[in-house]
């Protein structure tokens, strides 16, 4: 039988990472749990058991289930029935199976039927199910709104909602995007009024390109504040299913993720229920929102790039050409190892964004029964600002490779990976929007340049350059430095001539290859201090490097010799 976390030792890589102690230490606020719930782990040992064991059950589903019927749910589709949408019977399927395997809610507290997962594990689940399905892991993954409810709303909202997830497999929803505000969600017009007499928010507009549109429960954006124009006037709602006063219009028809309905809505008076306060719908909880949904993004793309590839390894072992398997020959095996190495560095870049959010929204959770103490405020505003700029950095090199390695595998094939013969067609189509939704690539650069301005990414990085290293990789951070004052004296020339004589322009015009620049750098150190745990992924190492060296050198060369004027050539 297949399994999905068995047959992937960087999963467990990861898992047993150093810091996980720390993080459920945190999470488990000194194991308190123990004593109120009968599955509450006992330490740290018995924490680590335990993600194991659920992460191999769900491994077993993804193998045995989600997978097979990825190909019939593709074909099918979901399709709107009297104003409602019913789903592939895949795709049912496979989330009945999740429902009755309690894995809906995993990274709730206890006391919402939750199993309490820190973020590492319960991405590593939606890695395995992206691997399995990527249409069917956004379904799954919109637990993650139950996070935003957690964090922001009051406890009677989250008493009454929060268990639906675990107790009935509730279904989620985030309600942002219309026909006139896709990335530019301040143009939200949605309008939420408030009836003083029955005491009661009601919602009324359209939403389009709405991701399980016809959720249980959903989170809507929505302008509470009559008269405004801009992000100050929005509010975050919950609504409701049960209410029934949403239609789908229509679902849209689409290149890849097939079997998610993307749904356009029509809300005619929906009783909504007000999240946090008013006016803060966009600026903080749709922002926590969107963080939280670009990471999902991030291992959506890892598990596609893990799928597309191991694809690719299999054809052409088995691809007999010229009297060989295709494996044999130079142009192909260099392909899937570049391939394997954009893969590793990917997923290392996941996890190492996932730990910085597991610590910082650990110590948020302590923060609400005890006040920090002075050390673990400064860990805290640490971790945070480093999530902070490492999710958009994720999102945008994950969804990238995850397009590239998607491609290659689908070229190894040949012209039958062009066919419907081969899982590969799918695949490809369904990596297409990674990069595209929950911000585009373009939108993670304006995110993750504030990094490179602040000089945030280069106070980590040293840090890197610091860490203990065995004698024999020393070379691949000799490497690593250059490329690191290479990329300093990079970004002094372009401020230099962005002060002097640029309104940002000749930035944001480069803004784009200095955080590229920034991801080798960052990964390549990721995947040398992984050889010192495990020396597999020393050759990975070498090769990212080693490759990753010239691509910045290139960007570093392109960048000093271009000046203000240049920029002219490109406007249309």
């Amino acid at each position: 039988m297949a399994n999905f976390y068995l047959d992937n030792n960087d999963l467990k890589f990861h898992l047993s990472h150093p810091l996980m102690k720390k993080i459920i230490t945190l999470k488990e606020r000194g194991f308190i749990d123990k004593n109120k719930f009968d599955y509450a782990p006992l330490d740290v040992e018995d924490a680590s058991d335990s993600y194991d064991k659920v992460l191999e059950i769900v491994g077993e589903i993804c193998g045995n289930i989600i997978e097979p019927n990825a190909e019939s749910v593709d074909a099918e589709g979901p399709e709107v029935i009297n104003d409602h949408v019913k789903y592939a019977r895949g795709t049912q399927e496979n989330y009945d199976v999740l429902v009755k395997a309690g894995m809906i809610g995993m990274s709730l507290p206890r006391k919402y039927s939750g199993l309490n997962f820190p973020v590492v594990p319960y991405v590593m689940a939606a890695e395995m199910v992206s691997r399995a399905d990527g249409s069917f892991a956004n379904i799954w993954g919109l637990q993650d709104c139950a996070e935003t409810i957690h964090e922001f709303a009051s406890e009677e909202i989250k008493e009454e909602y929060l268990p639906r997830f675990a107790n009935e497999g509730a279904t989620a929803a985030m309600d942002l995007t219309e026909p006139d505000a896709g990335s530019d969600l301040q143009a939200v017009q949605l309008k939420a009024t408030y009836n003083t007499k029955k005491r009661q928010w009601y919602l009324n507009g359209v939403k389009r390109f709405i991701t399980n549109g016809d959720a249980d429960i959903a989170l809507v954006l929505a302008r509470s504040e009559e008269g405004t124009t801009d992000g100050r006037g929005l509010s975050l709602y919950l609504y409701d299913k049960k209410d029934d006063a949403v239609k789908v219009r229509r679902i849209e028809h689409k290149l890849g993720i097939v079997g998610s309905p993307t749904c356009e809505l029509v809300f005619k008076n929906a009783p909504a229920i007000l999240i946090g306060q008013r006016r803060l719908g966009l600026i903080k909880y749709v922002m926590s929102l969107m963080n939280g949904a670009r990471l999902g993004i991030g291992a959506q793309s890892v598990g596609i790039s893990e799928a597309a590839y191991r694809e690719a390894y299999a054809f052409a072992k088995e691809r007999i050409q010229f009297g060989k398997p295709i494996i044999k020959f130079p142009a192909v095996y260099q392909m899937l190892t570049d391939m394997k190495v954009k893969l590793q560095a990917e997923r290392s870049l996941l996890y190492e964004t996932a730990r910085f959010v597991d610590i910082y929204k650990a110590y948020n959770l302590v923060a609400e029964e005890r006040a920090l103490e002075k050390h673990e405020k400064q860990e805290q505003k640490k971790y945070q600002r480093l999530a902070e700029i490492y999710t958009p950095l994720l999102k945008l090199i994950s969804s990238e490779y995850c397009n590239q390695i998607a491609y290659d595998s689908l070229q190894i094939h040949g012209g039958s990976g062009f066919m419907k013969d081969y899982p590969i067609e799918r695949i490809y189509r369904d990596a297409r929007i990674t990069s595209i939704y929950e911000g585009t690539s373009q939108l993670q650069v304006v995110a993750a340049i504030r990094g490179v301005t602040t000089t945030s990414f280069l106070k980590h990085i040293r840090v890197y350059e610091a860490k203990e290293i065995p004698v024999d990789l020393e070379y691949l951070r000799r490497i690593l430095i250059e490329m690191t004052n290479e990329y300093e004296k990079t970004i002094t020339f372009v401020e230099t001539i962005n002060d002097k004589e640029s309104d940002n322009e000749f930035l944001e015009f480069h803004a784009r290859r200095l955080v590229e620049m920034v991801g080798n750098i960052i990964m390549g150190y990721l995947l040398t201090y992984d050889s010192t745990r495990d020396s597999e992924y020393k050759y990975s190492a070498e090769i990212f490097i080693k490759k990753a060296y010239a691509e910045n050198k290139e960007k570093a060369n392109y960048i000093q010799n271009s000046n203000l004027r240049d920029l002219g050539i490109f406007k249309q």
